[in-house]
């Protein structure tokens, strides 16, 4: 049965439908973000993750670090974006949402095996950041003529696209990135992935 209109159920799905379809953070709605607040509003004083395995928290937390690392302000996992991610996989998601994330989760480390040997979170913190912005920079044109390269396709930019926002939510929605580093602004327009704010700032 559809949820119906108004219940939380459905503001979730809202929610995630204008995430998908907006490349920049500021075009979600008031509420929307209010939403997303909540998420950390519930979590547990103590980690209780729900989909994700310990090995797949483990390289949530690894690319979410990468994409806004700690500097003179603390970092996506400081924020507990791993467990935001964990939170809307479970509770925001249905099955076949849940279930392509995850697929995509696994191929990014399946593809980091092939390019660099090991997988993601066994890399050095040099090789992490080089293998983000391999995956941040190519484009669906440049991967769809990679046909010799399985794991290069265009699920693995949709699904870096898609973690790379939920990190960015999970982080300027949290009470550290809310307060610490918008002072209370609202989302920035824009954040290049795996840069940190201040070197954005001096640009």
């Amino acid at each position: 049965m559809p949820a119906a209109p108004g219940t939380p159920e459905m503001q979730r799905r809202e929610a995630l439908k204008l995430l998908a379809a907006s490349a920049a953070l500021p075009l979600l709605s008031r509420e929307a973000l209010a939403l997303f607040q909540e998420v950390h509003d519930q979590l547990p004083e103590t980690a209780a993750l729900k989909t994700l395995n310990p090995h797949q928290n483990a390289t949530v937390i690894a690319i979410s670090e990468g994409i806004i690392p700690q500097t003179k302000t603390p970092g996506a996992q400081a924020a507990r974006v791993n467990e935001f991610i964990d939170v809307v996989l479970s509770d925001w998601c249905d099955e076949q949402d849940r279930n392509s994330f995850l697929k995509g989760l696994d191929d990014f480390d399946s593809r980091c095996r092939y390019l660099l040997g090991k997988n993601f979170v066994d890399c050095s913190a040099e090789e992490q950041t080089h293998f983000l912005q391999i995956a941040d920079s190519e484009g669906p044109l440049t991967q769809a003529r990679s046909a010799e390269n399985e794991l290069g396709g265009l699920q693995q930019e949709v699904f870096f696209a898609k973690i790379k926002q939920l990190t960015l939510i999970g982080y300027y929605t949290s009470e550290i990135g809310f307060e610490q580093e918008l002072h209370k602004e609202i989302i920035p327009s824009r954040h290049a992935g795996c840069v940190s704010l201040e070197e954005e700032a001096a640009n």
